[in-house]
């Protein structure tokens, strides 16, 4: 990269991520070099472009008003150069933001036909059960379950998946098996991430709805660990069949309640707000639009 456009990717990560040590860790430099860098651009360009304090930076307008540019600038120029390689030939880094468990199930086994077809490509999982800033991460992008609050960022569906009530036989032999959700009341309930503050859970019956007080004796934010609770035997719990396919297919698990249907999952992809995706990340949400196949 010659000094100009380190100089602007350098600007931009630093915009980005607010932090003049990140930025030197993705670039391999030192963080006085970073803060020389961002001086630099200021001298050549004659403007102040960051208003430092001790707690943070902040634009100013010339700042903002080369922050855009900068960012359309350097997309155009991966997008130029991935053109003149061809459209099978993306290189670089591409960074995704992701659930451990859906990434570990779902996302790994697809990687290697994706990876076979883009040999100069590289990958980083960036697996998390928080929501990350994907701005100031660096992400192209960001798988997301769940419905997904109204926001600037763009998102595309890529499919869905049942969601089910689960138990072990263990649990089922020590307890008796619920056949309605009134039943539940007398049983030990394990909570998930889908669950979210509430302590109701909601199910439909030949298209009625019912929903019943969930008195939740074990609570947690991973679906790995809804499964992993269910399948020791300790309670019912609900998961998708993303999560919990492979304890259903071994019989570590099996579907309790089979007459209810619960709200079905969506996985989507997030682009950040605020700049244009980059063609590896458009690429590789084509691929998963057609390789992630729906729960059922």
């Amino acid at each position: 990269m010659n000094d100009r456009l380190q100089q602007l990717g350098i600007f931009v990560r630093t915009v980005e991520t607010g932090s003049f040590s990140k930025v030197a860790r993705e670039f391999g430099l030192s963080q006085p070099s970073v803060s020389r860098t961002v001086a630099a651009l200021e001298e050549r360009l004659g403007v102040k472009l960051l208003t430092r304090t001790t707690r943070q930076l902040s634009l100013t307008d010339a700042g903002e008003a080369l922050l855009t540019r900068a960012r359309d600038a350097l997309a155009g120029i991966e997008e130029a150069e991935n053109a003149a390689r061809g459209a099978d030939r993306l290189s670089g880094m591409l960074r995704v933001a992701l659930p451990p468990t859906f990434g570990v199930r779902q996302i790994v086994p697809l990687l290697p036909v994706f990876l076979e077809r883009h040999p100069e490509l590289r990958v980083d999982l960036m697996m998390a059960d928080r929501f990350e800033n994907l701005i100031a991460e660096g992400a192209d992008l960001a798988l997301r379950l769940g419905e997904q609050p109204d926001s600037s960022f763009v998102t595309r569906r890529l499919a869905t998946a049942r969601r089910l009530f689960i138990a072990a036989p263990s649990y089922l032999a020590r307890r008796g098996a619920p056949t309605s959700l009134a039943d539940l009341d007398r049983h030990h309930l394990i909570g998930g991430p889908s669950d979210g503050g509430e302590q109701n859970w909601t199910a439909s019956r030949d298209g009625v709805s019912e929903t019943r007080p969930a008195d939740l004796r074990l609570r947690t934010r991973s679906a790995a660990g809804a499964v992993a609770c269910a399948s020791a035997g300790l309670g019912i719990a609900t998961a998708s069949t993303w999560m919990c396919g492979e304890e259903l297919a071994s019989g570590a698990l099996v579907e309790i309640l089979r007459h209810y249907r619960l709200a079905p999952v969506t996985a989507h992809v997030v682009f950040p707000a605020g700049r244009r995706p980059t063609q590896k990340a458009r690429a590789f949400a084509d691929y998963l639009a057609g390789a992630l196949v729906e729960g059922v």
